[in-house]
């Protein structure tokens, strides 16, 4: 469903209406095309090119895998996410923790969910890079956002190999509003709740994707947790793919 409130465009991505991958183990649903998942309409937004919610199973996940010329950012929501590369990183992510590997050049690695830690829940961003062959870097950081946005990645937060992207979070209580900061492009998600953004309804899974955003605010009907990516304008053609 798109709308225009002047000369702000704005998406609406219903969460039920998303790809869904579903394996031994684990249910991911896609914001993008992804893997066999295809529309040509809906390959990404702006550097944003993969944004998968995934629920997996204690001791299930994605064994060894490889990735080049990414910047992945994982948030965790629920349980406990194990890390394990090729360059000796090893890493278990709560709740509240927030990681960016820059695959630049290569990587392997698998995350798979802690099987003495019940069910994980947690989110993945893949956003292009400026720059191809970089030499990979992670970062991890825990955060507790609060009823504002916080900086989790970018400006504020976590280095992410690509200029003017960040991601900030609000976790809200029912009735308190956020503020909305201006941006080119922005892409909200509801991880959990429920809200209304210019009298639009949205709950748990749906996205907003808004370009020319001078501004605005996010009303939280129940007790929410909102995550925020704002990246600067630029053509398609500017963005590495």
């Amino acid at each position: 469903m798109t709308w225009e409130y002047g000369d702000m465009p704005m998406t609406i991505h219903a969460g039920p209406h998303r790809f869904t991958t579903a394996e031994p183990g684990r249910i991911t649903h896609h914001s993008f095309s992804f893997g066999p998942h295809y529309d040509p309409a809906n390959l990404g937004f702006g550097p944003m090119i993969c944004h998968n919610d995934d629920r997996v199973d204690p001791g299930g996940g994605y064994p060894d895998h490889p990735h080049a010329d990414l910047e992945i950012v994982t948030w965790v929501l629920e349980g406990v996410l194990l890390h394990t590369d090729d360059h000796g990183n090893t890493e278990a992510l709560r709740p509240g923790d927030v990681q960016v590997m820059s695959a630049g050049s290569g990587v392997r690695h698998s995350e798979i969910a802690d099987a003495a830690s019940g069910p994980t829940r947690f989110l993945q961003t893949w956003i292009a890079p400026d720059e191809p062959g970089t030499t990979p870097t992670w970062h991890t950081e825990h955060v507790e956002p609060g009823p504002g946005l916080t900086a989790v990645v970018g400006e504020g937060g976590l280095s992410i190999g690509t200029r003017g992207a960040s991601l900030r979070i609000a976790r809200l209580t029912a009735g308190t509003t956020v503020d909305l900061p201006p941006a080119g492009r922005q892409h909200l998600f509801v991880a959990v709740g429920a809200g209304r953004i210019h009298d639009e309804v949205l709950g748990a899974g749906d996205a907003v994707r808004l370009t020319d955003q001078p501004g605005g605010a996010f009303e939280a009907t129940a007790d929410t947790e909102l995550l925020a990516w704002s990246f600067p304008e630029r053509s398609k053609e500017s963005f590495r793919r």
